[in-house]
């Protein structure tokens, strides 16, 4: 795996902790800026809507850019936004610095996963997203709690200004380690890489990634209120099993990454099941110490554990558009991360319980995994050559993009003007 991989699941690292740190910084916040805690949340929802409108845009903003460029410029934009918010004087302009911060990083993320893979060979696809998604992982078992803790003792503001330390060690290693890679001789065209949604599996991919996602972050953004109102544990195990999540989220990613590119739907419909097991336990045990505590580790494990395998599934189905397939996954992600909170609030306020989460996210989790079967019907009805067949889709969408150079995971028959795993090289 090349260096500069582990450069970007560093810069991700950066990302992530920014994206997740408010949830323990939400009271000194609304305190400091005079608004109240549901007002402070909205940094949160509007990081997140910033992701999922951010990450398509910016990735048609910067089609033909230099990636090396592109990335120096949106991590040190992202940066610059962190500052901001650490300096900012009214809730207004904090607002602001955390959308300008969304944005940067929903760039950061399609343009860098689309160059992770263009660094590695087909057969190594899901291992290179795990290195990046790993950066995801480490953030929530040290960034957030780290934020926390600055938060706590050396006043909210000191986590955006680590935040914008650990951003500018990571402008260090984008401009020394991440090479130049040329764009195609034919220069990418935004009419061309929009026929990616004209493939059915490409929205399957969405629909699946989404779900899944928001199945498990339905039930995880309200655990602290579960694990002490339901298990009855005091407020201060909650970071610490907060953590635990984290560290089944970062075995779960090195499992999944190295399984998935050999079994891809392997590893999607056996992660997206065992979310969904872990979920309704969640719900039937809630008020078992033991067994939240158990489930809150093994929901981190499932979740990341699927991720490798629902990132390289996007790039295998949109390979024709490497740059959009990094920015479409990214918006899934995050149309996850807020409609699965958005889920789980509502069936708290019809008065259902915290425990209801696990039920709701339960419910995603399931669609997702019957998502999952159509999309794996789909392919084996195409590979007899029957009508909207895998093949043409193949050849419509991988054949035309030099860069793409790859199969399905699970599938040994190269598609056509592809070379096999087996002939892929390192650029």
């Amino acid at each position: 795996m090349p260096l500069a991989v582990y450069v970007l699941g560093l810069s991700v690292f950066a990302l992530g902790t920014s994206e997740f740190m408010l949830s323990g910084l939400l009271p000194p916040i609304a305190d400091d800026m005079n608004v109240s805690i549901p007002q402070a949340g909205l940094l949160i929802s509007a990081f997140a809507i910033g992701m999922v409108v951010g990450a398509p845009l910016l990735a048609v903003a910067t089609l033909r850019l230099p990636r090396r460029t592109t990335l120096v410029a949106l991590i040190s934009v992202f940066g610059l936004g962190q500052i901001a918010g650490a300096l900012a004087p009214t809730y207004e302009i904090l607002f602001a610095s955390r959308v300008v911060s969304a944005l940067a990083c929903a760039g950061f993320w399609a343009v860098g996963a689309a160059v992770a893979i263009a660094m590695v060979p087909v057969n190594q696809r899901a291992r290179a997203m795990a290195v990046m998604i790993g950066g995801l992982s480490v953030a929530n078992v040290l960034g957030v709690p780290l934020g926390a803790f600055l938060g706590e003792h050396l006043g909210w503001r000191s986590a955006f200004w680590a935040v914008g330390a650990a951003s500018a060690v990571a402008l260090i290693g984008v401009v020394t380690r991440i090479p130049h890679i040329p764009l195609p001789e034919e220069k990418p065209e935004l009419k061309r890489e929009l026929t990616i949604y004209r493939d059915r599996q490409v929205w399957l991919a969405i629909v699946i990634t989404a779900l899944a996602a928001g199945g498990v972050f339905c039930a995880f953004s309200y655990l602290a209120p579960l694990l002490t109102d339901v298990a009855g544990l005091g407020s201060g195990w909650v970071p610490w099993i907060l953590g635990l999540f984290g560290v089944g989220a970062l075995i779960g990613t090195m499992i999944g990454g190295r399984v998935a590119d050999a079994h891809l739907f392997g590893v999607l419909l056996s992660g997206i099941t065992a979310s969904t097991v872990f979920l309704v336990a969640l719900a039937l045990f809630a008020s078992g110490q033991v067994a939240v505590v158990a489930l809150s580790f093994l929901l981190g494990l499932s979740a990341f554990f699927t991720a490798p395998a629902l990132n390289a599934r996007m790039f295998n189905v949109a390979g024709a558009a490497p740059t959009l397939a990094g920015a479409t996954t990214t918006a899934a992600f995050n149309l996850g991360n807020t409609s699965g909170p958005w889920l789980g609030g509502t069936v708290i306020d019809l008065d259902f319980g915290f425990a209801s989460t696990a039920w709701a996210g339960a419910a995603m989790t399931a669609l997702a995994l019957a998502a999952v079967g159509m999309a794996l019907r789909l392919q084996r009805g195409g590979e007899g050559g029957t009508g909207g067949s895998r093949s043409r889709s193949r050849s419509r969408l991988i054949a035309k993009s030099a860069a793409a150079g790859g199969t399905e995971a699970d599938d040994p028959t190269p598609a056509p003007g592809a070379p096999s795993a087996s002939a892929a090289r390192r650029p």
